[in-house]
């Protein structure tokens, strides 16, 4: 796919710092342009996000979610400061400076402690939010709408909008501690999802949020902020999280439809000036993704389909592996090695995948919310990825590459792109990447 990236669309360093407002600026004047934010801590999508920034001249948008980083480390391992500084040196190693790198807090809140009591889990959300602005994270989402264990089973809005600003007001305060060049925070508010990275039953097409909903949220967080002395952060919110009636489920996806949203489009608010946000959005076609961008939908978020791609081709190096003529001595078994990581710890996927034992099997492997993404960094797959791609050295044979991985086949029969295996997964999650860049780029 060839892009066409307008001049503006470029980003140069000096520019970064300024993107998140001219990107707003720039949609709601025309709606040709937006930015997707990678929603994933894996090592070889996010070089890939990195390759794709560097061909493409965009801004490389990374964004962690709460449980992905945290002061605990989250289930990556990371404090905000490391993810941070890990994001960076590998862009700069690529030859992307730093300034090009924008960093996004998503769902910050208090998420991962909700089984505690509000005031515990609002402390901890607290030092994350400190935490993320002192580590240079210019985007943040404040999400405070989940109930914690002494809280309702619904939270009132302007309970949700008052811890939100509590948030803001620790992130401010963190801010004024900062050297004087550090990125400014800008805010991202609302939520339409009630677990970060979406996902629902098959069959129910999510309702878009009715403009009477997304205006009461405005106006709750307005006052809220105003309350605390927020007034110039709530100069900085430049975006609310609405549902665009976009999800997908283990086998299913509901596309982005303009007519059910076109509400939204038009009640736009005039201040303050922001666009929206769009969670979910993974697997909608080029075209959805394009028309969303346009009803100023500007912020795209990706995430499963990225390590889905990843998945793909790895089961499809697999496969060739196990149809080389000499096949190696030690074979990977990548697929048996992640299905006993899956096997052993059901934690991440055994809540959300139902049905029978055949039916979860293939969802392990096969189901679009992909919570086979949790396991990749497990030693066991880890050590089947390392050992394929060993196994794997050097060019595959052309007649495999075009049995199991077509698309990788034409592009390196036309010599845009190298016959080796590392390359081959890159190029396969950047087939992704290209979709999101295109509709960003108007």
């Amino acid at each position: 796919m060839k892009l066409n990236i307008s001049a503006q669309q470029k980003v140069a360093p000096s520019q970064a710092s300024d993107f998140l407002r001219n990107l707003v600026r720039r949609n709601r004047e025309s709606g040709d342009t937006g930015t997707y934010a990678v929603c994933s801590a894996h090592p070889t999508v996010l070089d890939a996000a990195i390759q794709q920034s560097l061909g493409d001249g965009m801004v490389l948008h990374v964004e962690s979610t709460s449980n992905q980083v945290n002061q605990f480390g989250g289930y990556t391992g990371s404090t905000p400061a490391q993810f941070a500084a890990q994001i960076r040196q590998a862009a700069q190693k690529a030859g992307l400076p730093s300034s090009r790198v924008l960093l996004g807090a998503d769902h910050l809140g208090p998420y991962c402690w909700r089984a505690e009591s509000s005031v515990t889990a609002m402390r901890n959300a607290c030092e994350l939010a400190a935490q993320s602005v002192l580590a240079g994270y210019q985007k943040i989402h404040l999400d405070a709408s989940m109930a914690c264990a002494d809280d309702p089973a619904a939270l009132a809005e302007e309970v949700v909008a008052e811890r939100a600003a509590l948030l803001c007001q620790v992130a401010e305060q963190s801010y004024a501690s900062v050297p004087p060049d550090w990125p400014r925070p800008f805010y991202v508010i609302g939520t339409e999802v009630p677990v970060p990275g979406g996902e629902v039953a098959e069959g129910q097409c999510p309702a878009p949020t009715r403009l009477k909903d997304m205006q009461s949220t405005l106006e709750a967080f307005r006052k809220a902020f105003l309350a605390r002395g927020l007034d110039r952060a709530w100069e900085n919110v430049i975006g609310i999280v609405v549902q665009p009636g976009v999800e997908f489920g283990d086998a299913s996806v509901f596309d982005y439809d303009p007519r059910k949203a076109a509400h939204l489009v038009a009640g736009l608010p005039e201040s303050p000036e922001l666009v929206y946000e769009a969670h979910s959005t993974d697997y909608q076609t080029p075209s959805s993704l394009a028309r969303m961008v346009k009803d100023h939908f500007a912020i795209l978020k990706v995430g499963p389909w990225l390590t889905f791609a990843f998945r793909e081709a790895l089961y499809a190096l697999d496969s060739i592996e196990r149809e080389m003529p000499r096949q190696a001595s030690h074979p990977s078994r990548v697929r048996e090695a992640l299905e006993e990581e899956m096997l052993r710890n059901p934690a991440h996927w055994k809540p959300y995948y139902h049905g029978s034992a055949e039916q979860q099997k293939f969802a392990r492997s096969f189901s679009l919310s992909d919570r086979c993404r949790y396991y990749w960094p497990q030693p066991k797959a880890e050590q089947a990825v390392n050992r394929l791609l060993e196994n794997l050295k050097g060019s595959l044979p052309l007649a495999l590459l075009s049995q199991y991985l077509p698309y990788e086949y034409d592009a390196v029969r036309d010599g845009s792109l190298e016959n080796a295996a590392p390359a081959i997964v890159r190029y396969h999650i950047q087939r992704v990447l290209k979709v999101y860049a295109q509709a960003c780029s108007g």
